[in-house]
Formats: C-alpha cells, structure tokens, sequence
C-alpha cells in the first residue's frame, strides 16, 4: 500500500499555520502543523511522501537553518519557503539549500496550492523509483554465488556454451541457472535480465 501523503506546515504564527491548513484540507489534502522547526524534527519520522512548507522566519531554528538540517538527515520531501520579509539574497540562499520553491506573504494560495501538487507528485515518484531500487536489491541479494556469476557473464555478452567453459559446469547446468536468475530477476528476456542489472549497477567485466 502507498504512504499517504502528508504536508507538513511549519511557522510560529498560528493564525498562519490554521489558514494554510484550512486552505489545503478544504481541497482533499492532509496536513499537520509545527509550531517550530524542532517540533517538525522530532514528529517527521521516516516519512518518505509529502513535502514541507516552512516560514522562514521563525524563533530557534530559522526556515533556512531547518532546511540545511534537513538536508544533512536526507530527508527526501520537498520543501516550500514561505516569509513575509523575503528579499531576493534570502531566496537564492534557499534555492541553493535545495528549497523548491520560495513564496511572500500574503500567499497566493492558487499559485502555492499548485506547487504543493507538483511537490507532492515529485515525491511520489521518488518514493516509488526508492521502492523499486530496493526490491532489485532483494532479487538481487536472493541470487546464489554460481546465479550471480552466470548472471555477470549473461550481462558481458557470454552464450550458455561460453559460460560452461568459463565456469567449468555443463551447459545444462547452465541453463538451470540463467532459468533461476531470470526467474528471481523476474526477467521477461536476456535484454530485460540486462537492463535490470545495469539499473542495479552491475557493470560488464
């Protein structure tokens, strides 16, 4: 099952924080409110679908501080900076931080609801590509030490008959292994068998 996405606003203004709110679950979205950057830390957890909405301006830790902890924790939403004082050095910082966006209150709530969209369908999408990654690693880990070597030579090019020698096995003992890889892989042809290797990062010998 997907994780629900969840968008995450962070600012010490409360009215602030009930309107966003307000505005985005009267569309269908879900959101939970900070009233500080630390509060956002410790109540994040391992969520990897949503994204994050923080005022820049904020006592303790700033929107600018929280975005570069952030960072150094790899957390994978994206974020949003929102401030009522926003100049054009204060936004480049946040762009080069990594931030996706940068809005000035008063919001245009059309123009960030829009963003938040495009937001949350990039985590998505990075979410799913992280779920694939990891399910080619457990088919991958799931190969015996010979699966793994057949599959190497099926990879630099080698036919079954040049893989029985290389490895001193039958070519039917051959055979039985690339029909066990290419049913771990959950391969449909020696191409796709290929191409799930390079995406694992295998290189040819």
């Amino acid at each position: 099952m997907s994780e629900k996405a969840v968008i995450h606003i962070v600012d010490d203004d409360r009215a602030a924080r009930e309107g966003l709110g307000f505005l985005l679950s009267s569309l269908g979205l879900e959101t939970r409110d900070h009233a500080s950057a630390a509060d956002l830390l410790n109540r994040l957890g391992d969520q990897t679908v949503g994204c994050i909405l923080a005022d820049v301006r904020m006592p303790g830790m700033t929107g600018l501080e929280l975005l570069d902890e952030l960072g150094r924790r790899g957390c994978p939403l994206p974020v949003i900076m929102i401030t009522g004082h926003g100049d054009v050095p204060m936004a480049v910082r946040a762009m080069r931080a990594g931030a996706m966006d940068f809005f000035e209150k008063p919001v245009n709530g059309m123009a960030l609801v829009g963003r938040i969209n495009e937001a949350l369908a990039q985590s998505r999408a990075r979410a799913g590509a992280e779920r694939e990654r990891a399910a080619l690693a457990r088919r991958i880990e799931s190969l015996t030490t010979r699966e793994a070597e057949v599959a190497r030579a099926v990879l630099a090019g080698r036919l079954n008959k040049q893989i029985a020698a290389d490895l001193g096995i039958s070519q039917k003992t051959v055979e039985i292994h690339r029909h066990n890889v290419m049913d771990k892989m959950t391969a449909t042809s020696a191409a796709d068998l290929v191409r799930l290797l390079v995406a694992a990062g295998w290189v040819a010998d």
